[in-house]
């Protein structure tokens, strides 16, 4: 029975990923034939327009790279050209100075700083795993299933998204302490197994599956639950894996300063900042962790990059 939904399930992508494919050639075809007329012409609007819009493309990823950049510059800068003014946006002496002096400082704490990385790994692994599971449950019920109220939990669910995580602290501790969870990892993983945003994400990309793969699974046999987790969860690679990218970068930054207390729990960006805060002197390692911290999420963004576009591309297909 479940070859028989899987079957159907793959008959119906492959009839989607043909017609898909004719749009796509039918638009290469119309838009070679209209190049052909044109003569040189532009397709769509001026050429002054369109030279207008790369300017303003360029710029916006300037500003939005120019954070990256000038962090990687400081962190190689010696400390006698860090308070340079006004600042130059190059190094004339790069050295890795900032880096030793932050893993010497790191080598040298009460505890250990393969601690720190360690509960860093394991919250952030954690999270992810338990975040993609609840949030692929609850998005296919608040999406392909109709139950008294899901139009108002989807009304919650984007209001929610006007509110920033800081808004609920308070909260937070206050249910940690009444459960007995403060100074536990407990603390630091349950806040963030489910985000709005993430089911936000994943509601829109399940939204965009046709209805009859679900009504064939059923007529297969098939319940809620595996309809879900064989059918609709393996056309969604490329969402999840946008959605990891998104978990793994708050579940890497999480601190938890209110929650956790005890040194042998408190996670790598916390400690990096301890170590920054020290004073005007080790300005050179608050740039060098913040590169340091940086790795990890930049990492996991390269390996998917492929997966996210195509979610973006296919964000606002309908069938």
């Amino acid at each position: 029975m479940a070859s028989d939904v899987r079957i159907s399930a793959e008959k119906e992508r492959k009839i989607q990923e043909k017609k898909l494919k004719k749009l796509r050639r039918r638009k290469v075809n119309v838009d070679t034939v209209h190049v052909k007329k044109s003569k040189g012409k532009k397709i769509n609007g001026s050429l002054g327009g369109d030279i207008a819009i790369f300017m303003l493309l360029g710029l916006l990823g300037l500003f939005m790279i120019f954070p990256l950049y000038y962090s990687i510059i400081q962190s190689f800068k010696p400390i006698s050209e860090l308070f340079v003014f006004p600042p130059k946006l190059y190094v004339l002496s790069p050295t890795t100075e900032n880096f030793s002096n932050l893993f010497k400082v790191a080598g040298n704490l009460w505890v250990p700083f393969s601690r720190y990385v360690f509960n860093s790994v394991f919250i952030t692994v954690v999270i992810s795993v338990f975040h993609v599971i609840v949030v692929c449950c609850c998005a296919y019920c608040l999406s392909k299933c109709r139950f008294p109220g899901y139009a108002v939990l989807n009304q919650i669910i984007v209001t929610s998204l006007l509110f920033t995580s800081t808004a609920t602290w308070i909260m937070q501790f206050v249910v940690m302490a009444k459960l007995g969870m403060i100074n536990s990892y407990s603390a630091l993983i349950l806040p963030s197994i489910a985000t709005p945003m993430g089911l936000y994400l994943m509601r829109q990309s399940m939204s965009t599956i046709n209805d009859s793969i679900i009504d064939a699974a059923k007529v297969d046999g098939a319940g809620v639950f595996r309809t879900c987790w064989q059918v609709v969860i393996p056309n969604q690679k490329p969402a999840i894996a946008t959605l990891i990218i998104y978990v793994f970068q708050g579940a890497w930054n999480v601190q938890g300063g209110a929650l956790v207390y005890e040194e042998d729990l408190k996670t790598l960006p916390t400690i990096m900042s301890q170590i920054a805060a020290s004073g005007i002197a080790r300005q050179g390692i608050i740039y060098a962790s913040a590169v340091v911290l940086m790795i990890p999420p930049l990492v996991i963004f390269l390996v998917a990059q492929s997966n996210v576009m195509e979610t973006m591309a296919n964000s606002g297909m309908k069938d």
